[in-house]
């Protein structure tokens, strides 16, 4: 139900710190070229943390591409500086079709007609009026877990399943632990 989509991100980390993310929250990730990296695992595997197998994502060579695949399918929120409303005022709840959130390229962001013509759904996340900006990742995290949050964390976990939910009860402190 949730999609997180990147206009022609420029940096590797980034990327892979929202591939790891998406793989998290269970969602799919759009990258809109061109990309300022190569997507070869030696390039974004650190940032990944080798997530990159389980993630579900599409690459698309431009913006006309991936909103012919995906223009009807559903509700577009887009991010930026000149938003007029935070990204927690949105009912996402409310949205009975696919969520798209939008992130643009960290040095320009999202192409400005493409806001202009978004006006009604483009979010600004609240920050110290002199601020620009903040890092990439950080904002799709940011808001993607505002919109899992408001959906009620579907498929996600509440507790500790590696190493059960019970760990901390059970643990016992020993040498390597110190």
């Amino acid at each position: 139900m949730l999609n997180i989509v990147l206009y022609e991100p420029e940096i590797p980390q980034n990327t892979g710190n929202i591939m790891r993310t998406c793989v998290a929250l269970g969602i799919k990730l759009h990258l809109i070229e061109p990309l300022g990296f190569s997507l070869e695992a030696k390039y974004v595997k650190r940032a990944s943390a080798n997530y990159m197998k389980d993630l579900n994502y599409t690459v698309y060579p431009n913006w006309d591409a991936f909103m012919k695949e995906n223009a009807n399918k559903g509700k577009f929120f887009y991010s930026t500086r000149y938003g007029k409303k935070p990204h927690s005022d949105f009912d996402y709840k409310a949205i009975k079709e696919e969520i798209f959130l939008v992130f643009g390229k960290e040095s320009a962001g999202i192409p400005k007609m493409i806001l202009k013509n978004n006006l009604e759904t483009c979010f600004r996340i609240p920050m110290v009026a002199s601020a620009r900006s903040l890092n990439l990742s950080n904002c799709v995290m940011t808001v993607a877990y505002e919109v899992m949050r408001q959906l009620g964390y579907p498929g996600l976990s509440f507790s500790e399943t590696q190493k059960g939910a019970d760990f901390l009860e059970n643990f016992v402190e020993d040498a390597t632990d110190v």
